[in-house]
């Protein structure tokens, strides 16, 4: 398989960044996947990140206050190197109609990406956040190509008492010049919505919320379908998954709660989960923000735990 790489200078000192763009292949269509990879010298592990709904890649690397708030820069300054990728539809990859899209397809185009990189690793684990947390799922229990698993900001118990009024906040994208170039299958989040949506209950900070807009993207309403029936509603892809995962949760009001998973302790939420994983599963849980934990101030917590459990396997 071909790449393209394109040199861009790395804003680690450690670590040499560049931007990768993999050909794959979505329903027999040529497209394209971009990622940016950066990797410290003699890094033997890479952790390939597939960011969730109206994210994109930049979810994984964010520019505000990156020394609290970047989990490729927390990686990388353990030696790890990271592949965050743009899903298909999003950032610096290629949008297709929205409905050739979906949480399989993504999964596969994700597949290919691994099978381009395999030979500059020797240990390969794929992460993701929220719907990207199910694509990486079904991922690993599909191929089995991988040697660990990170899953943010997802449990296969949803809350739909607070999913459905941020799903029913969502606009399509053509309605938002702010996410150019997409048909009216792809939605994005209404102006001023970030906040409730991804945050609550971390502390509001402006800044942080201003540039997690200004960096919004899209997803596909098909990519939302696919993950639930994929992760929940049928046999779990997860427990084809045989290889160590580790599951990191914020105080997260779409998969805790009423109908979500039992989020009061690292332990209780193991002993919910556990039963859709068929290899060894370790829990954390963030305490103090919501959904997307990669902004909490105290992210650089979570950060170590994850760059501890990725040395440990």
């Amino acid at each position: 398989m071909l790449l393209t790489l394109l040199p861009a200078p790395a804003r680690a000192a450690t670590a040499t960044c560049e931007d990768l763009n993999v050909p794959v292949t979505v329903a027999l269509l040529p497209q394209t996947m971009h990622g940016r990879l950066c990797a410290p010298p003699e890094a033997r592990t890479v952790v390939v990140l597939i960011p969730g709904g109206t994210y994109n890649a930049s979810y994984w690397d964010i520019g505000y206050t990156p020394e609290t708030r970047s989990f490729r820069l927390a990686m990388n300054n353990a030696g790890i190197a990271t592949l965050a990728l743009d899903r298909l539809g999003t950032g610096g990859s290629s949008k297709p109609l929205s409905t050739l899209l979906n949480a399989s397809v993504q999964a596969t185009a994700a597949h290919q990406v691994i099978q381009s990189v395999r030979s500059r690793f020797p240990e390969v684990i794929i992460g993701g956040h929220s719907i990207g947390a199910a694509m990486a799922m079904i991922e690993a229990g599909r191929y089995h190509d991988v040697d660990g698993v990170l899953v943010t900001g997802m449990t296969h118990r949803m809350n739909l008492i607070t999913v459905i009024p941020v799903l029913a906040n969502m606009i399509p994208a053509p309605l938002d010049p702010a996410v150019p170039g997409r048909d009216a299958g792809y939605l994005t989040t209404s102006p001023g919505t970030r906040y409730t949506a991804f945050h609550a209950p971390g502390p509001l900070d402006e800044a942080a919320i201003a540039y997690d807009e200004s960096t919004k993207d899209v997803f596909a309403t098909t990519e939302a379908v696919d993950s639930l029936t994929l992760t929940t509603v049928v046999t779990p892809a997860s427990q084809q998954i045989t290889v160590p995962v580790l599951l990191v949760l914020g105080n997260d009001p779409h998969f805790c709660g009423t109908l979500g998973s039992d989020c009061s302790s690292p332990e209780a939420l193991r002993a919910s989960e556990a039963p859709f994983f068929g290899g060894p599963l370790r829990t954390f849980i963030l305490d103090g923000y919501g959904h997307a934990i990669n902004y909490a101030p105290n992210a650089p917590t979570y950060f170590g735990v994850v760059s501890d459990w990725l040395k440990s396997i």
